[in-house]
């Protein structure tokens, strides 16, 4: 699924959001990559993000 700049802005968000609050990172991270928007990036990339988008 093709994804808007802002669906993708969006989930990214709550992605790192969840991080930051504790939830399990799904992907291998190294140990220098510490901030949570990057590590959604990475998931988003990879395609294991637990979040989907619902249109009309």
């Amino acid at each position: 699924m093709r994804y808007t700049r802002f669906e993708k802005a969006r989930i990214i968000g709550a992605r790192a959001l969840q991080i930051a609050m504790g939830a399990p990172v799904l992907i291998p991270v190294p140990e220098d990559l510490v901030d949570p928007v990057l590590i959604a990036m990475r998931e988003f990339e990879m395609g294991v993000v637990p979040i989907t988008v619902l249109r009309e």
